[in-house]
């Protein structure tokens, strides 16, 4: 039997989107740089905040991928990420694969990031890390999907871990490990669910309707997350909580 070989993974450039505000109150991108995986580009204004789009450039993830995302919100400046599509985590064929962001918000300042689905198809395999410092008066708005498979697919491995700090102190520590079919299919943690979408407020606490499902952080943050089989009942609810959170957050 001969051993197959994983080909060496490719350096991994991160995607750099720095944004600032001026003395005049214009806000500026001071850095978007391209990565191996995304591409930042510029969208129509807003009065308000700068609005740039994450572009993919590949497929998706393969095996030995490493994707990076550094995000920097300067003092007072207001950031919209826009995901024009998701991403989906292929089989990996017996291999790995990472995906990395990590997000600094200056005092006053706000990020909004509505992303889009996470696919991990039946035979990926991906560690993804999200790590947030927010100074005080800080803010950031965050939808997150995650899906286990496509369509007829039991889904593969993932491990997600967020770490998220607020003027120095933990506000969010997390370790989702979805990594055994097996026992993340037993009743009391996803059972026949292969859908987990969460709607996270950090530096503030939103108002609005009463959740049944709505979590207090342990600092100024709440998160509603749902789980389901399928994805338009749960994609709207989330919706509903984003925009209840954007007007009371």
């Amino acid at each position: 039997m001969t051993a197959r070989t994983v080909a060496p993974a490719e350096p991994a450039d991160p995607t750099v989107v720095s944004v600032e505000r001026d003395g005049s109150g214009r806000h500026l991108a001071r850095e978007l740089r391209p990565g191996a995986f995304l591409a930042p580009r510029p969208l129509l204004p807003s009065p308000d905040r700068l609005r740039i789009a994450l572009v993919g450039t590949r497929a998706g993830l393969l095996t030995g991928d490493d994707l990076r995302l550094h995000i920097s919100v300067g003092p007072g400046a207001r950031l919209e990420l826009v995901e024009p599509s998701g991403l989906v985590a292929y089989d990996h064929r017996g291999g790995s694969s990472t995906w990395r962001a990590r997000v600094d918000i200056a005092e006053g300042g706000e990020l909004r990031w509505n992303a889009r689905p996470f696919v991990i198809s039946t035979g990926a395999r991906v560690e993804r890390s999200m790590d947030i410092a927010l100074a005080a008066g800080a803010r950031m708005l965050w939808r997150d999907t995650l899906v286990l498979g496509r369509s007829g697919e039991r889904g593969g491995s993932v491990r997600a871990t967020t770490r998220a700090t607020y003027d120095g102190h933990e506000l969010l520590v997390e370790d989702l490990d979805l990594t055994d079919p097996e026992l993340r299919e037993l009743p009391g943690i996803l059972g026949p669910n292969r859908i987990i979408g969460s709607v996270t407020a950090l530096g503030t606490r939103p108002g609005g309707p009463p959740h049944p499902y709505r979590m207090e952080l342990a600092g100024p943050g709440a998160q509603v997350r749902l789980l389901d089989t399928v994805t338009p009942a749960l994609d709207a609810e989330l919706a509903t909580v984003w925009e209840d959170w954007l007007v009371t957050g």
